[in-house]
């Protein structure tokens, strides 16, 4: 794996003499000043709004920040690391600095992926990069491949999701500093495991936001995001910004992918689009890995993700696939608010479909919208697609911030767990759902002041009707304990029943490891079948090249009988019988092409 570092357009970049080259775009500024410990020096303005100063002799660790013509001093908006929060300094950076422990490590491939989606200020008690190596034997002991690391981007305050990031270059401070995240990821690494982050290119979090500031034309003030004014990815300096940010990730920290959030959030109307730029030069630029790349997208759209011949993908890897999970909820919840009402009625007829087919909505018109939504996704591959049945959005964008097994009991969320992980596709896991945990995970931020209240009364608004939580009181964000109530529980996998789930988890896995991903590297496209549904009940198969895979299920009142299913019995609860209970499931695995 290469070793060198990533030179970013703008910010503090560190020569191995000591020179130090700072770079700011500001076209709202004819003079901008940099701030050092040892006093302030005037930069030079250049063509088209960019500032530049050479200083040298600076140590790793200098604080710095750009004084703006009023007067006004703020930091670096590529900033590689923070004294502290997002309004402080920043510091100057050697990339260097950190030796790799693993410097050969060749990645995995994409179709072994099991996901594991972790927030690191809840994912231990300390809530550190640190803290967290520790768990590392333990997620690859449990079957754990690939973990996705909610966004670190520096935000406002020490506490939140991670969306709300303002310097994309600066892993956030609570967590640790730029060694320690890549400690972890090192770390991670000799235990077999990928790393792939979380980023959001789609806006800027409230507080800490400076960019206005320096370049009013970094927005299209007429073009608006559910967060604010829209990016203008058009512009060249912008441009560099948001691109170079997932090369700098991926190259410095070694990463094996990326998460992109919410793209349909992101309109450009250059050519290439943003994110078709961003995917070329990633797998121009990086070559002696593989670099898996998925998105978020409500679209329902495949463009971004064509495959060669061979089944590379030349693109995105693969994409999050919501349907299934908002058909799996209403199945195994019966909850119909909001955009549940789109999988009400039928709700196995919809999971079916997501499960043989990728998308649930593939054109047809969603009651929740009134339009048409999606694409025909059947050509694609089954590892196209990331499934889930829980997340951090769908479990904390709830009031309560409830688990599935807390909504639909442990025996409904044992069998849907189960087609989850045997299903072809690519499976996720939200952290503490191998071990059946109970603890909420709410939304939490760090806010003070007016926007602290303009959060909290927002929150408040926002379940009014909408996410089935009527009259009850939402947590205010801005609580400490809202943060806290939201940590892993380790106690649970070492008591009963956690460590039974976490047992029957990790044989899951295992046989999934064994049995499903030699079927999956040649798989082209879904080749799945409805075999039948009822309510509470589905029978499907996938005709994959060296085998048929067939899941049934029954979360039903009732006993039904089971379809034929080929091949012999890889996995059941509870035992194998002709019909299939209630809360039961059976996957069966015929070998061979043809089958």
């Amino acid at each position: 794996m290469e070793s060198k570092s990533f030179s970013k357009s703008w910010g503090a970049e560190y020569a191995a003499d000591g020179r130090v080259q700072f770079r700011l775009w500001a076209t709202g500024h004819e003079q901008i000043t940099l701030r050092l410990p040892s006093g302030e020096l005037p930069m030079q303005r250049r063509d088209n709004g960019w500032f530049e100063l050479n200083v040298d002799h600076l140590a790793p660790g200098t604080a710095y920040q750009f004084v703006l013509s009023d007067g006004m001093a703020v930091p670096d908006p590529a900033s590689r690391a923070q004294q502290s929060g997002v309004n402080g300094p920043s510091l100057v950076v050697d990339p260097q600095q950190y030796r790799w422990q693993h410097p050969h490590w060749q990645g995995r491939p994409w179709e072994e992926s099991v996901v594991y989606e972790l927030h690191m200020g809840t994912f231990t008690p300390q809530g550190t990069f640190r803290a967290a190596m520790e768990k590392l034997p333990y997620l690859a002991e449990l079957g754990i491949t690939m973990i996705e690391v909610m966004p670190v981007s520096q935000f406002g305050g020490d506490r939140g999701w991670g969306y709300d990031g303002v310097l994309l270059y600066a892993p956030h401070s609570a967590y640790g500093t730029p060694e320690d995240f890549k400690a972890f990821i090192d770390a991670a690494h000799g235990y077999g495991l990928s790393v792939v982050l979380d980023i959001v290119l789609n806006h800027f979090g409230p507080e800490g936001n400076y960019l206005p500031a320096l370049s009013p034309n970094f927005f299209h003030p007429e073009r608006q995001t559910p967060w604010g004014p829209g990016i203008a990815y058009d512009v060249d300096a912008v441009r560099r910004y948001i691109t170079e940010a997932p090369l700098y990730w991926l190259h410095e920290y070694h990463l094996d992918g990326l998460r992109f959030d919410a793209i349909d959030q992101i309109e450009d109307s250059a050519e290439p689009q943003v994110l078709v730029e961003i995917a070329q030069r990633i797998r121009a630029e990086i070559t002696d890995r593989p670099v898996h790349l998925t998105t978020e997208d409500s679209r329902n759209i495949i463009t971004l993700h064509p495959r060669e011949d061979d089944g590379r993908a030349p693109l995105f890897t693969a994409e999050w696939n919501d349907d299934l999970h908002n058909a799996a909820h209403v199945f195994a919840t019966g909850e119909t608010h909001a955009y549940y009402q789109d999988f009400a009625g039928q709700p196995e007829v919809w999971l079916a479909r997501a499960l043989t087919e990728g998308f649930a909505f593939q054109g047809e018109t969603a009651p929740s919208t009134g339009e048409a939504r999606g694409v025909d996704s059947r050509g694609q591959p089954p590892v196209a697609f990331v499934d889930f049945i829980q997340n951090h959005d769908q479990t904390g964008n709830r009031a309560q911030g409830e688990r599935l097994i807390v909504l639909a009991g442990a025996e409904r969320t044992r069998v849907m767990l189960a087609a989850l992980i045997f299903s072809p596709h690519i499976p996720l896991l939200f952290m503490g759902e191998e071990y059946g945990e109970t603890n909420p995970f709410l939304f939490f931020t760090d806010f003070h002041g007016d926007l602290a209240r303009a959060v909290r009364e927002g929150r408040a608004r926002e379940f009014q009707g909408h996410a089935g939580h009527e009259g009850e009181a939402v947590p205010d964000p801005n609580a400490p304990e809202t943060f806290t109530r939201s940590k892993l529980d380790w106690e649970k996998p070492h008591q009963q029943p956690g460590q039974a789930w976490l047992k029957q988890t990790r044989e899951w896995l295992a046989l999934r490891q064994q049995h499903i991903v030699p079927l999956l590297a040649n798989a082209r496209q879904q080749n799945g079948d409805v075999l039948t549904t009822a309510p509470g009940f589905l029978a499907v198969r996938w005709r994959l090249p060296q085998g048929t895979l067939s899941l049934a299920l029954n979360i039903g009142e009732t006993a039904q009988p089971l379809p034929a299913l080929a091949g012999q019995t890889l996995a059941c609860w509870p035992a194998e019988q002709d019909s299939l209970p209630p809360n039961a499931f059976i996957v069966r695995l015929a070998q061979g092409e043809g089958k």
